[in-house]
């Protein structure tokens, strides 16, 4: 701001000091003209308006007015209204795409980062400062390397249970080659994510997970595989195991966007369960692909293709277990007694070993030398069928379900005991009787009973 009141830019000031010394002829229009960037026409016309005005002349008529290309007042309110209706958890980006895609406003990120500051909808975050890692090259060819790993978040935000999602992303691209939201991460889980991977792209080269149990044994001495490892050996795919999760880095940071992105896509598309999640999943990955994925160094894909009968594929992601028939050819499994028909070919003898394949439908499979077997099943101990075992990743899931039960049977204790102070403020000591069958001989009695009146206690 100068002596009179306006204020000026250091670029009209500077225009100014040179201008004021063409006026006293101490400087030629020239080499006025050399030093601002501008025409001999124009240092003129600039001198003429200083010797009529004064420094104010060099002023922009502008400073201080709306931008001709200003957002109108009500176009801006609309938007933030729109903001605050049905994104205001969004990040300033996402919410940019959402209104560009379902309502065909196109605005910058910034200019909808500064509005949603300015009506409070998002508080500009400091950066912080990351550890640095060494960066790993990305793979040359798509399918050279895998990347897989499960999440687990709440998913639908209270609208179904907490779910874990099975994400496999290609390392080279950067692309989500398969995805799928199971209720646990279980090897089922990551049975039915490889299934579709091969049978959609082919095998990949390698897959790299964490040391989870699923992929890994801890024990040196037992030298048989897991169901996963299994699989991947008759698949021809490398496993090769993370020491941490910043190796496997990718993956994770696909779970961060998905867990922003994708949590608040479900919610606008009103999903609230597994199945309907899962339906959904493939489009939204598709889109997803189209604006992350970057292509690889080499446009060869190092997928094999898989030639086998899709048989043999959902036989190879199945649980395989062994069992050793009796001699009325005969084995039990998980409660169940399973029955060969005899006279049929390639049955084996009595006491041989035959293969049980689990598929993920419930569906059971007798193998024997690679030939299918026709059996008979007969559930004889159906509570065997559940599963008893839990690892560290779908513990808490267990623990819940044994939490929740105790919560109702709290529950129905307090509401006896609340029942049996009501009786007794009443003067009733003597427990009612109900018409329901009494209780088998030897059965255990659980829960209060109302005590009978101490005569001692009670008024003549």
């Amino acid at each position: 701001m100068d002596a009179k009141g306006f204020w000026m830019s250091t670029k009209e000031l500077d225009r100014y000091t040179v201008i004021e010394r063409v006026l006293e002829r101490r400087l030629r229009q020239v080499d006025a003209a050399q030093q601002l960037g501008l025409s001999v026409r124009q240092i003129k016309r600039l001198c003429a308006a200083v010797r009529r005005h004064g420094v104010g002349a060099l002023v922009s008529v502008r400073r201080g007015k709306p931008s001709n290309r200003s957002t109108p007042p009500e176009r801006k309110q609309a938007i933030v209204d729109l903001l605050r209706q049905h994104y205001s958890d969004f990040g300033p980006r996402l919410a940019s795409e959402y209104l560009e895609q379902e309502h065909e406003h196109i605005l910058s990120v910034e200019t909808v980062r500064t509005w949603m500051t300015e009506a409070g909808l998002w508080q500009p975050k400091e950066r912080r400062a990351k550890r640095m890692h060494s960066p790993r090259e990305r793979r040359a060819r798509l399918g050279e390397l895998v990347q897989i790993d499960g999440s687990h978040h709440d998913w639908f935000e209270g609208r179904a249970p907490k779910a874990c999602l099975i994400a496999f992303i290609d390392d080279a691209t950067g692309r989500v080659l398969g995805a799928r939201f199971s209720p646990t991460e279980t090897t089922q889980a990551y049975f039915d994510v490889l299934h579709s991977c091969v049978q959609t792209h082919g095998a990949p080269l390698a897959l790299y997970s964490d040391r989870h149990s699923i992929f890994t044994k801890h024990d040196p001495e037992d030298a048989l595989p897991t169901q996963f490892e299994r699989a991947l050996g008759q698949l021809s795919i490398e496993p090769i195991q993370a020491r941490s999760p910043q190796a496997k880095g990718r993956v994770e940071r696909l779970f961060q966007t998905l867990q922003d992105r994708m949590v608040k896509a479900m919610r606008l598309a009103g999903i609230s369960a597994i199945e309907q999640a899962n339906a959904w999943l493939e489009p939204y990955l598709q889109k997803h692909n189209e604006q992350f994925a970057v292509p690889a160094r080499d446009p060869q894909d190092a997928h094999r293709p898989y030639t086998d009968c899709s048989q043999a594929l959902a036989r190879i992601c199945a649980m395989h277990h062994q069992r050793q028939l009796s001699s009325q050819l005969s084995c039990q499994f998980e409660g169940a007694i399973l029955q060969l028909d005899r006279h049929q070919a390639h049955a084996p003898k009595g006491r041989a070993r035959v293969d049980i394949v689990q598929h993920g439908d419930g569906r059971i499979e007798l193998l024997y030398a690679g030939h299918v077997l026709s059996h008979r099943g007969y559930e004889v101990h159906p509570h065997l069928r559940v599963k008893r075992t839990a690892d560290d990743k779908n513990l808490n899931t267990k623990v819940d379900a044994v939490v929740y039960a105790e919560r109702r049977r709290v529950a129905k204790l307090m509401a006896q005991l609340e029942h049996q102070a009501t009786q007794r403020s009443q003067g009733i000591h003597t427990p009612d009787i109900h018409p329901s069958p009494p209780p088998r001989a030897g059965s255990a009695r659980y829960g209060l009973r109302p005590s009978r009146a101490d005569p001692a206690l009670v008024p003549a």
